[in-house]
């Protein structure tokens, strides 16, 4: 298959793409959202394709899984995205030398941005449409697992763009076969950055063998730590939202920490994680404290290989921390720098968490769960950036954008 001319149509449509007005980049936007309502049975019905090939115990299954509510929250972050103010044109900075030189520093689009990720259909709408908004080419390589699901939503927003006149390279799907992601991986001078969405496994692949720039997402491995001062109610609420909420996704909590000074409340503190049917997995001295009052078949000593797991499941560690500064350690150990919590009502220690935790986002006294693009009022996100460089966190519009220098001048040369 030639996947260069893929590549090569990508290319020019970004070209064309960056002439788009911004009142017509939310005119096919807003009707896109239309669209994704009335062609919603249709999806379903691709979707339950993509289902019965995967078992329902793989952790993929939840993220893969396509209903009526969720593809109404598609809808819903496409018009938020509508409704945010294109970063585009920006002016960063504006200055005029001595020489009478003005120079400007303003946003521009970063091109071509190619997204690799695996069960997550919603991806297709969410990255087209932040895409778009920002005057950025999509070029996708989703998973076999969610192929039929992304081709229904897909063939959905090339009709939109059909009705618009708008050239329908302006998002490309490639073949779900594997060789499609080598292609990508190896379109230098086609597209301008990668983004893999999904596993670890997945994103380290990416890293490892892309000659594009990587912008790294994903992986969690989530930490909550109960303090000496932990207010036990907002505990029990938060420590049971962020892990059963939605299990599957990256911000869900994977590990809890209490500090030692407050093991007698462990058992009320995760009780309702038993009602959510929450394996766990606990050190010795969290193992004995909560033997008497946890079910059984759902209370394990946990392992080493249970401390820095992204479990995407109704699992989780629970480790005893002789005090704060342990904890803090722990977490700096085990951290993907993805989304870290503490339960506290120390504002010293509060603060000392937020500064020194190295995560792309902290938490004083409330669910990881709000880690997402549209919770941090970005419309949607094209992913969760955990590194420092370029972005870091949900990343949104600005996020898409790059910029370059704008120099206005009159005649003036360099001596």
């Amino acid at each position: 298959m030639n996947y260069k001319q893929y590549f090569e149509n990508a290319k020019q449509a970004s070209r064309k793409l960056v002439g788009l007005s911004k009142e017509t980049a939310n005119n096919v936007l807003a009707d896109l959202a239309d669209a994704l309502i009335l062609h919603t049975p249709e999806i379903l019905i691709e979707n339950e394709k993509d289902l019965a090939k995967m078992s329902i115990e793989d952790p993929k299954h939840d993220r893969l899984k396509l209903t009526e509510e969720r593809i109404a929250d598609i809808v819903n972050d496409v018009r938020n995205v509508v409704n945010l103010a294109s970063p585009l044109g920006d002016i960063l900075s504006d200055k005029t030398l001595e020489n009478k030189l003005r120079i400007q520093k303003v946003r521009v689009p970063l091109g071509v941005v190619g997204v690799i990720y695996e069960a997550r259909p919603n991806v297709t709408a969410d990255v087209f449409s932040l895409c778009f908004k920002t005057g950025n080419v999509a070029v996708l390589k989703g998973g076999s697992d969610a192929e039929c699901s992304n081709l229904a939503i897909a063939k959905v927003i090339k009709n939109v763009l059909a009705k618009h006149e708008i050239d329908p390279n302006v998002l490309t799907l490639l073949p779900a076969e594997r060789t499609a992601t080598e292609a990508l991986l190896n379109a230098r001078g086609f597209v301008d950055v990668l983004i893999p969405r999904g596993s670890s496994s997945l994103i380290n692949y990416v890293r490892d063998n892309s000659k594009i720039p990587v912008i790294e997402t994903g992986a969690g491995i989530v930490h909550t730590y109960f303090d000496e001062s932990g207010d036990l109610e907002k505990g029990k609420a938060i420590i049971f939202n962020a892990k059963t909420r939605r299990v599957s996704v990256c911000n869900s909590l994977d590990c809890v920490l209490i500090n030692r000074n407050r093991l007698a409340d462990l058992p009320e503190l995760l009780a309702p994680l038993a009602g959510g049917k929450v394996m766990l997995f606990a050190d010795e001295q969290s193992y004995e404290k909560l033997k008497p009052t946890y079910p059984e078949q759902l209370l394990s000593r946990a392992t080493k290989e249970h401390f820095g797991t992204e479990f995407l499941s109704l699992k989780m560690a629970v480790k005893v921390v002789d005090d704060f500064q342990e904890g803090l350690n722990h977490i700096a150990e085990y951290s993907s720098k993805h989304s870290e919590a503490i339960i506290s009502e120390s504002a010293a220690n509060i603060t000392r968490f937020l500064n020194e935790v190295d995560a792309a986002a902290v938490y004083a006294n409330a669910s990881t769960g709000f880690t997402d693009g549209a919770q941090f009022g970005l419309g949607a996100e094209i992913g969760i950036s955990t590194q420092k460089i370029h972005a870091r966190g949900p990343m949104g519009l600005e996020e898409l954008t790059s910029y370059k220098w704008v120099v206005r001048g009159d005649g003036q040369i360099r001596r």
